[in-house]
């Protein structure tokens, strides 16, 4: 009796979580952070601004907590289209996620709340973190692919991988400030020349 108490108040909590955070992901999206208050946040949910408080702590913890998910599931779409690619070359599937990141950028939820709201808010350690937790194994599993597959030279691939999220962080940002399609292809260009640079070179 009390396992099937337990769980049924495992559920509720898991059900005020998503919708707090559904609301706030809509209405931040919509407006931005500082522009939403937590009484229409929690309004918006349904809930009461002490299950806000009770499950999150407050609104900046609620915004880490959807920016968190809203990174989870943006790299699992690139993922998606990397590893399900069927190019055979890792390197060239390296690129179509690039191209695949760079969309997802572009999308209104990852450009407010992931590229503008988050590191404001949180602050860049915190935002960097959450999003390292999220697309840098991603990373490391296709450059240690492409260096099997002889792509890419035997460099240590955690450095390796470091350098480039920070350069796609870097073309996240400018990307999600410019609605220009010139600027947005200028900065695949870069990134492209930037994964081509670990390329073993082929012959003379």
């Amino acid at each position: 009796m009390n396992v099937g108490k337990s769980r049924t108040q495992g559920e509720r909590t898991e059900a005020t979580r998503t919708a707090l955070m559904a609301a706030a992901r809509r209405l931040f999206t919509e407006r931005g952070y500082d522009a939403v208050g937590t009484e229409e946040i929690v309004r918006a949910a349904g809930v009461s601004r002490g299950a806000l408080y009770h499950h999150f702590g407050g609104k900046a913890e609620l915004l880490a907590a959807v920016y968190e998910r809203l990174e989870a599931e943006s790299t699992e779409r690139v993922a998606r289209v990397e590893l399900g690619s069927e190019l055979e070359s890792p390197l060239e599937a390296m690129k179509a996620g690039i191209d695949s990141f760079l969309d997802e950028c572009a999308e209104p939820e990852l450009r407010q709340i992931a590229l503008h709201d988050a590191p404001a808010v949180l602050g860049w350690d915190r935002w960097r973190e959450i999003g390292a937790a999220n697309g840098l194994g991603l990373i490391e599993a296709s450059l240690a692919a492409a260096i099997e597959a002889g792509e890419i030279r035997e460099l240590p691939v955690k450095p390796m991988a470091h350098l480039l999220l920070g350069a796609l962080d870097e073309a996240a940002m400018l990307v999600a400030r410019s609605d220009d399609p010139i600027a947005r292809a200028e900065v695949t260009s870069v990134l492209l020349a930037v994964l081509e640079s670990f390329a073993v070179a082929g012959p003379a």
